[in-house]
């Protein structure tokens, strides 16, 4: 009687040891990782992180968590409520252009197998795999082919919205695939967006490169931040283009109007709220604009010849008398697509340093643009 009850005293003794040291290991950090996103947030625990995407469009009304989990790992009951995703992944499929570079920059680019519109791509890495056809196209982001995404079977998809319409992802999700949505297009803070890379990080398993990567990209910015304050001068500036009879132009808290700010550029609209854009008659910016120094980003312009042939009023503009209009959209990828759209958001330190370039030429004698040029 008594051995058995020693017995019985060690198995409990055993027991509750073991749950006590599961207990201790559970939670590593439950404080979120992330610094300059405003729509991410990654917590990481022992075998599994908690991602949350709380403002994946404009309009969204909830947030998003998905349990990201090692194989094998018993998730608490309270989480089970939510998306799971055994990591790290080895296909993906993703929905926006700007989602590629991470990719790249983790050297993953091998594990994407979809991609909706794939003449968007830019990227020499990414259009090889699609030429050798290891990419598959998907349809439209906004009519996504349902029957290919089923057959391919991804470890998970990227998803992208504008507008909050999901019907199709719904419908993907609702037979097994599993779906999580980006909204680092939404960031307004420059290197916010170039931070959604950790996202990736974590799918993969590959947490610490992802860190590196950004650490390399947020030292350059800031240290080119710091160099702009040294310009004895502010040019100022005005961006945008007419399209159907309205001006469009950058908010003065946008993502782009924050870039012009940080390169010691006078943007002529940087006092305006929001972070969109701004819709003004042609007088109107005229008005305000004419004797710019610069117009940076006019639209889809790629020379002074389209500039004319679209509305002569145009030449009113000292930015045009000068020459001093430079454009992104000239440089394209072996489709068509533009480079900067692909790649801006996970690069604003090269960003930056063009418009440096631009504003400030002596402060980067040997610097040459990367995405943007001057036009002829």
């Amino acid at each position: 009687m008594k051995i058995r009850l020693l017995a019985l005293l060690f198995m409990f003794c055993l027991f509750a040891c073991q749950n006590t040291k599961v207990k201790k290991t559970v939670i590593i950090s439950s404080k979120n990782s992330i610094r300059y996103a405003s729509g991410l947030s990654i917590q990481k625990f022992n075998q599994y992180s908690v991602v949350t995407v709380s403002n994946p469009w404009p309009t969204a009304k909830k947030n998003y968590t998905y349990i990201l989990h090692q194989k094998g790992v018993v998730l608490p009951d309270s989480l089970q409520k939510f998306t799971k995703i055994q990591v790290p992944i080895q296909s993906i499929v993703v929905t926006s252009t700007t989602h590629i570079p991470a990719l790249e920059l983790l050297g993953v680019e091998k594990s994407l197998v979809g991609f909706p519109n794939t003449d968007y791509v830019s990227s020499q890495k990414t259009r090889a795999l699609i030429d050798a056809k290891k990419v598959r196209e998907i349809g439209t982001n906004q009519s996504l082919n349902n029957e290919v995404l089923l057959d391919m079977q991804p470890d998970v998809i990227i998803g992208f919205g504008v507008d909050g319409e999901k019907k199709t992802y719904d419908q993907l999700q609702q037979n097994g695939l599993k779906i999580l949505y980006n909204g680092d297009w939404t960031e307004q803070h420059p290197l916010g967006r170039a931070e959604w890379i950790q996202l990736f990080g974590v799918l993969f398993g590959m947490e610490e490169k992802a860190n590196l990567v950004f650490k390399t990209i947020e030292k350059d910015y800031l240290e080119a931040v710091e160099l702009a304050q040294k310009a004895h001068s502010k040019p100022t500036i005005f961006s945008g283009a007419i399209y159907q009879d309205q001006w469009y132009l950058p908010q003065g808290k946008s993502w782009a109007a924050q870039f012009l700010e940080n390169a010691h550029g006078n943007y002529l609209w940087a006092a305006s709220e929001g972070t969109g854009s701004l819709s003004l008659s042609f007088e109107t910016v005229l008005e305000k604009a004419e004797k710019a120094d610069f117009w940076i980003g006019p639209g889809q312009f790629t020379s002074f010849e389209q500039i004319e042939k679209a509305n002569p009023n145009y030449q009113y503009f000292k930015a045009v008398q000068n020459r001093n209009v430079y454009s992104f959209s000239s440089k394209k990828g072996k489709t068509g697509g533009v480079i900067y759209y692909e790649l801006a958001s996970s690069r604003p330190d090269l960003v930056l340093k063009d418009l440096i370039k631009i504003l400030h030429p002596e402060l980067l004698p040997e610097y040459e643009l990367y995405f943007f040029e001057k036009l002829k």
